[in-house]
């Protein structure tokens, strides 16, 4: 196993290297201390290092390698300076090597694709809705010592409901119907029933023997009377990797739509 880097070169060390490089041109001041270029460059270099450090944590390391204190605030501004800010990091799925190579292969297959290729594919997706406002940010405004007045409250049920799924496609020529499932869950039947005989297989008709269908590795897609569908219409799928990013562009579309439902005052009730 690798060894740590603050076991591998220890922080005197490291800071002894910045105080060489930047030796004759700390002068002495007064008043409070000053933050010189080479402690910048120290303070930078630990947090490109190690992404997840804290601000306190660098106050520390600071004080052990130069015993010199210097605030959080002195800290923050050193790396600003750098163009390093505390920003949220990209949550994304572990990968292992078969994986990792089914994404690869899915890219290099269709990164030549012309237009005319993607036209013939149909790109459909399931979304979920509330039909009431959900949103944990909502602000009000009110006077003090009114919190439980009756126009300062949100009726909301506890159980959430009103929820509904809602089924769409999209392609380069044009789009299928909105499905709503009035049952509020997707299964193999209902998805073959109410979305591929009704709404796939005429769009299929339209495009031709070029028609290729994506749809996700969700679970009620891959069974095996939906599989059975397909193949007995000739319906062709798209090969869909697992784990594969958010490919699918009908997720802006469900997106534009969720904050369109959202914005509406008052919610929709049906």
């Amino acid at each position: 196993m690798r060894k740590s880097w603050q076991k591998k070169r220890p922080l005197k060390t490291y800071w002894d290297q910045y105080q060489s490089e930047d030796s004759g041109s700390r002068r002495h001041v007064s008043g409070r201390p000053r933050v010189t270029p080479a402690e910048d460059r120290f303070l930078a270099r630990l947090t490109r290092r190690r992404r997840s450090t804290t601000v306190p944590k660098l106050v520390a390391d600071h004080f052990v390698a130069s015993e010199r204190g210097i605030s959080a605030t002195t800290v923050r501004r050193c790396l600003h300076n750098a163009g390093l800010y505390a920003r949220r990091p990209v949550v994304c799925v572990p990968l292992n090597g078969r994986q990792r190579r089914a994404r690869l292969c899915w890219a290099r297959e269709h990164v030549s694709w012309t237009r005319q290729q993607w036209t013939s594919v149909l790109f459909t997706d399931e979304s979920g809705f509330t039909l009431e406002r959900d949103s944990g940010r909502l602000l009000i405004w009110r006077e003090q010592s009114t919190r439980y007045h009756q126009s300062n409250t949100l009726e909301r049920h506890s159980y959430r409901g009103g929820g509904i799924i809602v089924w769409a496609g999209i392609s380069l020529g044009g789009h299928t119907d909105l499905h709503v499932f009035h049952g509020g869950t997707l299964t193999g039947v209902s998805y073959q029933d109410e979305t591929l005989d009704p709404n796939i297989r005429p769009y299929a008709g339209t495009i031709g023997n070029d028609f290729i269908l994506m749809d996700d590795n969700a679970r009620p897609h891959r069974v095996v009377v939906v599989e059975d569908c397909l193949e007995g219409h000739g319906l062709e799928r798209m090969e869909w990797p697992a784990q594969l990013p958010e490919l699918n562009p009908i997720g802006h579309l469900w997106d534009y739509l969720g904050r369109q439902v959202t914005a509406l005052s008052p919610p929709p009730r049906s």
